[in-house]
């Protein structure tokens, strides 16, 4: 036997081990529990390192006496914190505008992505500049957003108050007079309209896409059905639209609330808070008292408050969103 030939030898059965070995991990791989935490992995390191340590040290600050200039947290307070936090004037206001400009955007992001829902499902001209315009408030930053609704609603070059006035609705002897301007980022009810409006237009393209996928998957076999029988727009709305996008429609909610009941930085850029603290909210007030205040601790359990109410609400949401669409 030549040396070529038994030097092939050895580097076969080589060859033939290292298959063997890639063979067994791949049968490894394909197993449906080792893929899925395979792909579940880079979700869950994310969750741990950017959601869950921050989350704890913010349960760990709440509980401690931490300020700015000691931010240890060898002294435990228990619910001092919380209970310190609740009782000022500060706090409940915050909490009750959190709410309304909470409930006040969902109402209007639900109703307004419904009905656009409805329009982008059908085709038409321009429908693809219509989306991309659409689409322009959820892309843009937000402190575009913010300095765009400023010269909006500007105390006096705002071409809202402009319109107002060319509709004589504004101004001397007019139904909103006698002023020229409403200044709307003056004024305790105003503004907390103003960042529900804002909000508004910078989250109904989030919800006008969850709710339009819901939109699309219902059959259109059972619009034609119901015009057949006669039915009309608002009894095809209500009878057939709305239950079949339930699910998505809760879905939808549950983003847009979460994502409204944590904003802070369009009430620190419109208002600041103001005049007073009219137009506080609790992101903000936490951020306030928390960082500008020194006061960790307390910032930190403003910041939690509402955790334990929204967790229970996000699970009932969830479930109601699964049982309907198993029904």
């Amino acid at each position: 036997m030549s040396t070529q030939q038994r030097s092939g030898v050895p580097q076969s059965r080589g060859r033939m081990g290292r298959m063997g070995r890639m063979g067994r991990l791949s049968a490894w791989l394909d197993q449906p529990k080792v893929l899925a935490w395979l792909m579940l992995g880079p979700a869950v390191l994310y969750v741990i390192a950017f959601v869950g340590f921050p989350f704890l040290l913010a349960i760990a600050l709440s509980m401690s006496d931490a300020t700015i200039g000691d931010p240890s947290l060898d002294k435990f307070v228990g619910l001092a914190n919380f209970s310190a936090v609740i009782q000022t004037d500060a706090f409940q206001l915050a909490l009750r505008n959190s709410l309304i400009v909470t409930a006040g955007t969902l109402a209007l992001v639900l109703v307004l992505a419904t009905l656009a829902s409805e329009l982008l499902v059908h085709s038409f001209r321009g429908k693809r500049l219509f989306q991309m315009i659409f689409i322009l408030p959820w892309a843009l930053p937000i402190s575009l957003t913010a300095i765009v609704w400023m010269w909006f609603l500007d105390s006096t070059f705002s071409p809202v108050d402009w319109v107002l006035v060319k509709l004589n609705l504004l101004g001397p002897g007019s139904v909103w007079g006698p002023f020229n301007h409403l200044y709307y980022l003056g004024s305790e009810w105003l503004g907390l309209a103003s960042v529900i409006v804002t909000d508004t237009w910078r989250m109904l393209p989030l919800a006008t896409i969850i709710v339009l996928a819901g939109r699309m998957s219902i059959p259109e076999e059972r619009f034609e059905q119901a015009r057949v029988d006669g039915a009309g727009v608002f009894r095809i709305l209500f009878r057939i639209t709305l239950p079949a996008l339930k699910p998505m429609l809760i879905v939808a909610i549950l983003f847009t609330g979460l994502l409204v009941i944590g904003e802070m930085s369009l009430v620190q850029l419109l208002t600041r808070g103001g005049p007073g603290h009219s137009t506080q909210v609790l992101p903000y007030w936490a951020y306030l008292k928390g960082i500008q205040g020194g006061s960790l601790a307390q910032g930190a359990a403003i910041t939690l408050f509402l955790f334990p109410f929204l967790l229970v609400a996000s699970v009932l949401a969830l479930r109601a969103a699964y049982r309907s669409q198993e029904a």
